[in-house]
């Protein structure tokens, strides 16, 4: 939906728990814009918009409004192949925005190629809304691109699990979490594909209220949203066939993958034996404990080679071993080639 940006004398920015400020914002329009990139996730896309659209038909009214933007202007191809048109190009954003008619927000979303992504309008468009103070919000990979343009020195931040690592050790300053969103000061970032639900979700409930947003959860036929503070991947008993103490000694084996804890550790944190525990891996995944944490962390080790530049004695040392030689040796057993061979 193409919607032009309301004029004003200074960037609307509200603030989602303020009270006040969302009883002022309901009397105008929230506007929004996204900019999308080539190859973006799609799911991302409609699990932030198609909430918006059922809000306002609750609600009868339309309080939401947005547009898409590209960087040229012409349809932009997501990563399932679909085409999505748009109604504006960066420039044009831009132009409104120096013309002093101001976003409430403007949303950034990517795909998985997002380390080549990045481009001088787009650049200069972000650094414009922070010039002005206008809200953004980035939608999975798009974090990536906040942290190059050096937005996120100072904030904490989330990005999807697959790109962490590889976020982590490119941009070693910053203060990455796993939640599902994360809000700071007017910058936003998302995990991007279902945690888009639950972000919009949580914008709907504190604007228009708990019971619009409970009437868009039942059109979108899901029983609940998940808070900001959720970690993305939440593995829960009778869903997976993982029982919880088996759920929290995998938790504990990802939170230390640069420091492998030996499985006495691990089982002095759950409170039970070592020999409980190697009893649960084999119930539920036919693994010895330790060979399922060697494999996190080559899982791991494997994704920063595909998705950073870095040394593989560099990602080695990241992933927990003490030397290149092991660390290949231990890849070509689970992998059959070569660490450098995943580096495309």
């Amino acid at each position: 939906m193409n919607a032009p940006f309301t004029q004003v004398d200074g960037p609307r920015l509200i603030q989602w728990n303020s009270k006040r400020q969302a009883i002022e914002a309901q009397a105008n329009q929230y506007q929004i814009v996204i900019l999308v990139l080539p190859g973006f996730s799609q799911l991302s896309l409609s699990s932030f918009v198609d909430p918006l659209r059922l809000a306002n038909s609750v609600s009868c009214r339309s309080f939401f409004k947005w547009m898409v933007a590209s960087l040229d202007g012409k349809p932009v191809e997501c990563a399932s192949g679909l085409g999505v048109s748009v109604g504006s190009d960066f420039s044009g954003v831009g132009q409104t925005i120096q013309a002093g008619r101001y976003p409430d927000m403007v949303i950034v979303c990517a795909g998985e190629r997002v380390e080549k992504q990045a481009s001088a309008p787009l650049f200069n468009l972000l650094r414009l809304c922070r010039r002005h103070g206008v809200s953004i919000t980035a939608l999975g990979t798009a974090t990536w691109l906040l942290a190059e343009i050096g937005m996120l020195d100072d904030a904490a931040c989330t990005i999807h699990w697959d790109k962490r690592a590889a976020l982590c050790e490119t941009f070693g300053r910053l203060r990455v979490t796993d939640q599902l969103f994360v809000r700071d000061a007017h910058i936003v970032t998302c995990a991007g594909e279902f945690a888009c639900f639950d972000l919009v979700m949580q914008l709907i409930s504190e604007y228009l209220g708990r019971e619009a947003a409970i009437s868009v959860c039942r059109h979108a036929n899901a029983g609940y949203w998940r808070s900001d503070d959720d970690r993305q991947w939440t593995i829960n008993a009778g869903e997976t066939g993982i029982c919880k103490p088996l759920a929290e000694v995998i938790r504990i084996m990802d939170d230390h993958i640069e420091d492998p804890l030996p499985l006495r550790d691990i089982a002095r944190c759950v409170g039970r034996s070592q020999r409980q525990i190697e009893r649960l891996f084999a119930r539920s995944l036919s693994a010895s404990p330790m060979r399922y944490y060697l494999h996190l962390r080559l899982s791991r080790a494997k994704r920063l080679i595909e998705q950073t530049e870095l040394p593989v004695v560099e990602i080695a040392v990241a992933c927990g071993f003490a030397s290149a030689s092991h660390f290949s040796k231990c890849f070509r057993q689970v992998y059959g080639i070569n660490p450098t061979a995943c580096r495309t």
